[in-house]
């Protein structure tokens, strides 16, 4: 492992708003703010919004400074990555964001169920191998997960550059009859784009400059 990233992991148990309970913590006992994130953490009821496999959290902390009306918790399995918003959202006083590193499959650990009012899937892994259906976040038994830490009519976002996971996520809310509420096959082509959605990654400006169009679905599982 790099020195950078020995730093990093560092710096970021420092983090009042980083949480990273091991593996072996959360099974043998439920995580200290299952079903308290808001009572324990935040200190208010404002809706709680995910963003899953955040990567560096950008969107994470975007989302926050645009919405100081909600709580948003950005979760990924690579705390070095996370870094750059954790500290990010310190630096800018943003008290209504966290970080929880832990791996997705892992989710109804850390959350009750309906506690959860909105989960965002930015960019996620296509996993474009037919072995690796399971894996897709968007595959049925991450639906299930997401489907027991939702609010009833809570909502879940899909944003992502890839055919093949846009395709297929439509192709499982139609075969699981969810309630497909919005689809767009190319957003930056919409004459006005939703506020949310107009947020832009380091790699979604990369990708929009090779001419990839961005997907975007919304739907609910309830």
């Amino acid at each position: 492992m790099s020195k950078n990233k020995l730093e990093k992991f560092a710096e970021n148990t420092t983090f009042p708003n980083f949480f990273q309970p091991s593996q072996v913590e959360v099974l043998e006992k439920d995580f200290e703010l299952k079903g308290k994130w808001g009572s324990n953490f935040f200190k208010n009821d404002n809706p709680i919004v995910l963003e899953l496999a955040c990567g560096r959290g950008e969107y994470t902390v975007e989302l926050a400074k645009k919405c100081p009306n909600k709580n948003f918790i950005g979760i990924d399995r690579k705390g070095a990555r996370m870094w750059k918003g954790c500290k990010e959202s310190i630096q800018n006083q943003l008290f209504n964001v966290a970080f929880l590193r832990t791996q997705i499959g892992l989710i109804k650990y850390f959350f009750a169920k309906n506690e959860v009012d909105e989960i965002w899937l930015t960019f996620p892994d296509p996993q474009p191998s037919r072995s690796k259906t399971s894996k897709r976040l968007t595959s049925p038994l991450f639906l299930d997960f997401y489907g027991y830490i939702l609010k009833p009519n809570g909502v879940i976002h899909l944003k992502t550059d890839s055919e093949s996971l846009y395709e297929y996520t439509l192709e499982v809310i139609e075969n699981l009859q969810y309630e497909l509420i919005e689809k767009n096959a190319d957003i930056h082509a919409t004459p006005q784009i939703d506020n949310d959605l107009s947020i832009q990654t380091y790699y979604e400006t990369l990708w929009r400059k090779e001419g990839m169009a961005i997907k975007y679905i919304r739907f609910r599982v309830d």
